[in-house]
């Protein structure tokens, strides 16, 4: 289940959308990410093609279970790292740009070392 950074931006982009308001399309991402319409669309084609996005007839974006799984644990790598950082004292643009930058690369052996080790469990 390989998926290159971007594609992991795009769908960790459509469960915080999916948070916020009931519906997903296109444009919302456009506007969230700031790239273009071809761009978006062209990423949601290939999401589409290995199944980790759904999309209706009216054009309505959903993750599929294989997506919201990646969507979910970008997520959760982001805001845990994010709120260490701050805890830190990193200023919270500064924490939220460097969280995004960890959250891709880190390996899930090391992460969840680094959760046990801050959450003490």
């Amino acid at each position: 289940m390989a998926i290159q950074e971007s594609g992991e931006m795009y769908l960790e982009t459509i469960l915080v959308l999916s948070k916020r308001k009931n519906t997903v399309r296109a444009i919302d991402i456009v506007e969230e990410m700031g790239f273009s319409k071809p761009s978006v669309s062209r990423a949601m084609s290939r999401l589409r093609n290995e199944q980790f996005i759904i999309t209706d007839k009216n054009g309505y974006i959903a993750l599929t279970e294989k997506g919201r799984h990646i969507a979910e644990k970008i997520y959760e790598r982001h805001t845990f790292l994010k709120e260490y950082l701050m805890r830190l004292g990193i200023d919270e643009k500064i924490a939220t740009e460097d969280a995004c930058k960890i959250e891709h690369d880190i390996s899930d052996t090391t992460f969840e070392a680094i959760k046990k080790h801050i959450l003490g469990k």
